[in-house]
């Protein structure tokens, strides 16, 4: 898979991973579903899958071109840049949209993932007994999770490094909203919006030749827990990306049929029409360290059709759709031509 890539193809990795952190970061979204819906997906993984004993003994016998290329190092750079940048940028602006123009941002999200089951059914032929059965798991499974209460803060290393990997899920498992994860878990706030800022901070500090962080015990508390969110991450990558894996060469249609029951069981959670609940201590809502209500989880109602609104939500859904099919229109084009 390490081939020659042209300039061009260099920049669309970019921007892919681009979409793929700015996904991660909303609840709800998975970062995997860009990677499958645009065309990297299992190159993906079995770029991680390469993180195994071959890659630790080139490693450590300093055949450091040999790894790079062992590990499909291009590839892997270019997604993670994109996607590390979009959390100081893209997911920002994204914030703002969610602030201010939420129904339209949850109902594009939500026509874009109805055009991604579309995207993936499409192409997969194999409609036998046991992947019907898979489908079936896979949206009880994605209803289960979009059901289930969220657990209170807990700002543990351990417990934060198991956040981490289950977090980074959402990359790997199509569907699987990592955000959404780290809300069941009660970290949300803590490791993608209170650490977040704190690790900008601290880059902002380090650019400007100021290190009077170092004795602000808080500050180095976050830092600790960016540290242990990061290793459990890479921990999660590596780990899932060996299991995703191996499922994908013995059972790649039983994997993908769940995969495609999964995203539609999982539609719940980006249902746009929905109020959010906050969490509350002692009947007063929480707020985090910016002064900003502490998301806990979400309401579900059906859409007033007398509404203006609604019907522009519904046009949004539309136009998350027609992103989709372009894409695929764009992606069959693509194949026409090799």
């Amino acid at each position: 898979m390490n081939y020659p890539r042209s300039f061009n193809d260099k920049i669309l990795l970019f921007i892919k991973g681009l979409g793929m952190g700015a996904a991660n970061k909303v609840p709800g979204v998975s970062g995997g579903i860009v990677a499958f819906v645009t065309g990297f997906y299992e190159e993906l993984i079995y770029s991680l899958q390469k993180f195994n004993r071959k890659a630790i003994i080139l490693l450590f016998n300093g055949r450091f071109k040999s790894l790079y290329q062992y590990v499909n190092g291009r590839f892997l750079i270019l997604i993670f840049a994109g996607s590390t940048f979009s959390y100081f940028s893209v997911s920002r602006v994204l914030d703002y949209f969610l602030r201010d123009y939420e129904l339209f941002v949850w109902s594009l999200f939500f026509g874009m993932i109805l055009g991604s089951i579309y995207y993936i059914a499409n192409d997969f032929k194999d409609w036998t007994r046991k992947n019907i059965i898979a489908i079936i798991l896979g949206i009880i499974m994605g209803v289960s999770i979009s059901l289930m209460n969220p657990a209170k803060e807990n700002d543990n290393l351990w417990f934060v490094f198991f956040c981490g990997i289950i977090g980074v899920s959402g990359m790997t498992l199509p569907g699987l909203s990592g955000s959404f994860i780290l809300i069941l878990l009660g970290n949300y706030v803590l490791l993608l919006v209170d650490s977040v800022n704190e690790l900008f901070n601290t880059l902002k500090d380090i650019f400007t030749w100021n290190f009077e962080f170092i004795n602000d015990p808080e500050r180095i508390r976050y830092l600790k827990i960016v540290a242990s969110f990061t290793f459990g991450s890479i921990f999660g990558l590596v780990t899932t990306s060996h299991i995703i894996g191996f499922l994908l060469k013995r059972w790649h249609q039983i994997v993908t049929a769940f995969i495609i029951g999964f995203i539609a069981g999982s539609l719940g959670i980006v249902w746009p029409w929905k109020k959010e609940i906050y969490k509350l201590e002692e009947g007063i809502v929480m707020l985090d360290r910016d002064g900003n209500k502490i998301l806990q989880n979400y309401q579900r109602y059906l859409p007033n059709l007398s509404d203006n609104s609604t019907w522009i939500a519904i046009g949004f859904v539309l136009i998350g759709i027609l992103i989709l099919l372009v894409l695929e229109w764009y992606g069959n084009k693509n194949k026409a031509t090799i």
